[in-house]
């Protein structure tokens, strides 16, 4: 199980978009996976297994903070406020942050993801990290498709600007 910790922890963190929840929820999949410690021993899914049970804790979790979390979302501007956004051109994944190192990467875009609205943030996640398709995303959040495909694009163009004002300079975007 400890070949699991990081992406047990990863998972919940970006789904959650705070550390101390993630250690929250971490623990609570390493419980469950303890219980069914005799399955998963020998199971060469248990990687699956712990990375579904995290995706579903955490939204569970999000699902059961939602109304305490949406007065504070309501507080901040977002950019359903404004006309719309503006349109971006997103680079391709591999020269955006090739100048980085691994370790860099993951803490920018962590900390990048943090900054976007739940419902943003969620979408975008579950599309990119946990590689679902937007109907499942839409199933799992009880959302529309059509709001599942405007919260990720939004998402990515909220994301660019958000990069760059980490360091990454916009010359480094164009290639």
């Amino acid at each position: 199980m400890r070949a699991y910790q990081h992406m047990v922890f990863s998972t919940a963190s970006r789904l959650a978009g705070d550390d101390r929840q993630a250690e929250d929820i971490a623990q609570e999949v390493f419980l469950r996976a303890y219980e069914h410690f005799d399955q998963l021993q020998t199971s060469p899914t248990a990687g699956g297994w712990l990375k579904t049970v995290t995706t579903n804790l955490t939204l569970n979790y999000l699902t059961r903070h939602r109304k305490r979390w949406r007065l504070f979302s309501e507080l901040r501007p977002s950019l359903e406020e404004n006309s719309s956004p503006p349109e971006l051109i997103v680079p391709q994944p591999d020269t955006l942050l090739a100048d980085l190192s691994a370790e860099q990467r993951r803490d920018l875009i962590d900390a990048t993801l943090r900054k976007l609205p739940e419902h943003q943030r969620l979408a975008l996640v579950l599309y990119h990290f946990e590689e679902l398709s937007y109907e499942e995303i839409a199933a799992k959040l009880r959302a529309s498709l059509p709001k599942i495909k405007t919260d990720i694009r939004r998402a990515r163009a909220a994301l660019l600007p958000l990069l760059q004002a980490g360091g990454i300079a916009a010359d480094n975007l164009e290639n």
